[in-house]
């Protein structure tokens, strides 16, 4: 008998934002694939942890799931991913995938997902709370307003070449680019009518919120979103 895998959102950071279904189907699962070197660095990990204390129990992989544009890397990684979590679904077992926000938003599970299908083996995504949605509760605005346009830019794009979209454009994991941002929003002919806010570590211990160009923070970590909204003077 041939397991299922499942590749499940656990939302971004709070775990009172887990769904019902994650936790259903993380339960249901024998093995948790983990977005991290260990189990210690996982955030994911950590999130569903909170809700699931008994997730320690169940077999635990962690493998890099890397950010990057190359895609001869990206190939590679996924290929070995996809190996290591078919060698327990041929032997019976469920496979859960875990990831912070959603699966289906840049997230390698996706690929690992879209390679089961391929293989006939039966796998399903359990949505989670996106990132830049709970940012935007957080702030207590809304992402789009009217006819406005939303743009959603992962943390390894060029953002010098996304100066010009016009609405709302989201930089997700943007860490390490809030520099270069910060000085493309700097040279920006139009950064006096931009809302520009900041949320790092959504929902977690240390979550920290800041509004303004001139109060980005560029060592602000990994998990920042930044949110810039165009048409309203700051």
């Amino acid at each position: 008998m041939t397991g299922k895998l499942f590749g499940i959102g656990v939302g971004p950071g709070d775990p009172e934002l887990i769904t019902i279904k994650a936790v259903r189907y993380i339960r249901k699962s024998d093995v948790i694939f983990l977005p991290a070197a260990t189990r210690e660095e996982c955030y994911a990990y950590e999130i569903a942890s909170h809700v699931i204390p008994d997730i320690a129990s169940k077999e635990i992989v962690c493998k890099i799931f890397p950010m990057t544009r190359d895609k001869e890397k990206l190939a590679a990684a996924r290929k070995d991913i996809f190996a290591a979590a078919a060698s327990f679904i041929y032997k019976g077992k469920n496979v859960a995938f875990l990831t912070i926000g959603d699966p289906t938003i840049y997230s390698t599970c996706a690929y690992i997902h879209k390679q089961a299908v391929a293989e006939g083996i039966e796998s399903v995504m359990i949505n989670g709370v996106p990132s830049f949605c709970a940012v935007a509760a957080t702030l207590g605005i809304s992402l789009a307003d009217s006819s406005q346009e939303i743009h959603i830019i992962p943390g390894s794009y060029d953002v010098r070449e996304t100066m010009e979209l016009g609405g709302t454009r989201v930089y997700m994991k943007s860490g390490k680019k809030l520099a270069e941002l910060k000085e493309a929003l700097e040279e920006a002919p139009e950064r006096e009518n931009l809302e520009i806010y900041a949320v790092s570590n959504c929902g977690m211990p240390n979550e920290k919120i800041t509004r303004g160009l001139e109060r980005l923070e560029t060592d602000s970590g990994y998990l920042t979103v930044v949110i810039i909204k165009e048409g309203v003077t700051n």
